[in-house]
């Protein structure tokens, strides 16, 4: 069965920022505290193809994939899918960062089906999906409003 998963976060940060450090894939292991590994293996213009890597898990077994996205920095947007899909059968993730005030609404929206010899079903991948999203954009929130306080700070201090 199709799941979608849909979740959001407000961040207090410049959109160059936010879009330029998301999407900074060779660099992801400093934003997300989930990879092990993220490897940038070809570009094409704005259509990059990477792999990822988990940390090992309990058994020591390390899940990695290779993913394809396209980013258009013109409607601040981007399109993922994987390349290799691992246990589910399909795997598309878009991504939007839309102006807010003072900062930007970072919205990852997530759309797969597991196959059936998949260790998870589709709503137990679901349940972990909402679960990890939630907690990668508070820290990359967090990492970010951080890096806009320091680039603030240092640009109104004095010479």
């Amino acid at each position: 069965m199709a799941m979608h998963t849909d979740n959001s976060v407000y961040v207090e940060a410049p959109m160059e920022l936010v879009w330029e450090r998301t999407n900074d894939i060779a660099s992801w292991t400093e934003l997300f505290d989930e990879y092990a590994e993220s490897s940038v293996l070809s570009q094409d213009g704005d259509t990059v193809t990477f792999r990822l890597a988990l940390h090992p898990d309990a058994e020591g077994r390390v899940w990695s994939w290779v993913s394809q996205r396209s980013m258009d920095p013109v409607t601040r947007t981007t399109r993922s899918h994987r390349v290799e899909t691992g246990p589910f059968k399909y795997m598309s993730i878009f991504w939007e960062y839309v102006p807010d005030g003072e900062g930007v609404r970072m919205r990852w929206v997530q759309d797969f089906e597991m196959k059936p010899t998949a260790p998870l079903g589709d709503a137990a991948m679901a349940e972990r999906i909402n679960r990890n999203t939630r907690h990668q954009q508070a820290r990359i929130k967090r990492l970010l409003e951080e890096a806009a306080q320091e680039a603030r700070v240092l640009v109104g201090s004095p010479e």
